[in-house]
């Protein structure tokens, strides 16, 4: 009989932000796979929990899932933690995730905190929709390539950042953010907790002096926003005015929503 996968969101500060349920799933696997032992040792100790545990980060995970699917398919139970949050999050546990469902492994999750969610719902902007992006690249082409999305973002756009590279991120921001409402959040569920709502100028001026684990929240385009909420007919009347060809036109509504410009055109058709 095959094992389960449990995949274990663990506090990303506080260390009473675990449910229930996590505590004792932690209690009943067989073993713990953890991002940093040391950090899941304190958690464990803690809560009086002792368990085996295996080391699994982004530099083993491709030796140490195959281990995994191997002690799973002997039919232990394995429960994987990050140093913080949402295993598979901007963390590891996405390749033995995959592993596991193509080896028809069960696997099942056990909610609890990720930090992208509540920095957004204390951050003050949209969240209907929003784009999560993880850490900006640092190859300059993928860099730059990120950077136009995010200038060109319909929604709320979530970002994380290690914090000696948050103001390089900043100065990189600054010119396509303009006067975008942009938040801060450091250190959440934490003593020093903040949620800094300022200006980018503001943040850069602050930046050398702040610590902790950070997270950027930043506004959509308002002038994106303004375009895609107009239904195909206005900017079609839009670019009528302004001079351009039925064609030019099509091609462009294609553009903007991200759609065949074939499908824009049989729409016309039928009307």
């Amino acid at each position: 009989m095959k094992g389960k996968l449990y995949i274990i969101a663990t506090p990303i500060g506080n260390l009473e932000d675990i449910t229930l349920r996590a505590l004792n799933t932690l209690k009943e696997v067989d073993i713990i796979a953890a991002e940093d032992t040391r950090q899941t040792l304190k958690l464990l100790n803690h809560y009086n929990i002792s368990k085996h545990l295996i080391s699994y980060h982004r530099h083993n995970e491709d030796t140490k899932s195959d281990y995994l699917i191997e002690k799973l398919l002997e039919g232990q139970k394995i429960g994987l933690v990050s140093d913080a949050g949402t295993p598979g999050i901007s963390d590891p546990g996405e390749e033995v995730i995959k592993k596991a469902i193509e080896e028809n492994i069960e696997v099942i999750p056990i909610p609890g905190a990720c930090a992208m969610i509540n920095a957004l719902i204390c951050s003050g902007l949209d969240t209907k929709e929003f784009t999560f992006l993880g850490f900006l690249p640092l190859n300059k082409k993928l860099r730059k390539e990120k950077l136009k999305e995010i200038e060109n973002a319909t929604k709320t756009v979530i970002l994380y950042e290690a914090p000696h590279k948050m103001k390089n991120t900043l100065q990189d921001l600054k010119d396509i953010l303009k006067n975008r409402k942009i938040c801060l959040a450091r250190e959440l569920t934490k003593i020093h907790e903040e949620f800094l709502r300022k200006s980018i100028d503001e943040l850069l001026g602050e930046i050398d002096n702040l610590k902790g684990e950070m997270i950027l929240i930043i506004e959509a385009s308002q002038n994106v926003k303004q375009e895609v909420e107009l239904t195909i007919e206005e900017q079609y009347d839009e670019y009528k005015k302004q001079g351009l060809s039925k064609n030019d036109i099509i091609k462009k509504i294609a553009k903007e929503r991200n759609t065949n410009k074939n499908e824009i055109y049989q729409m016309f058709l039928k009307k």
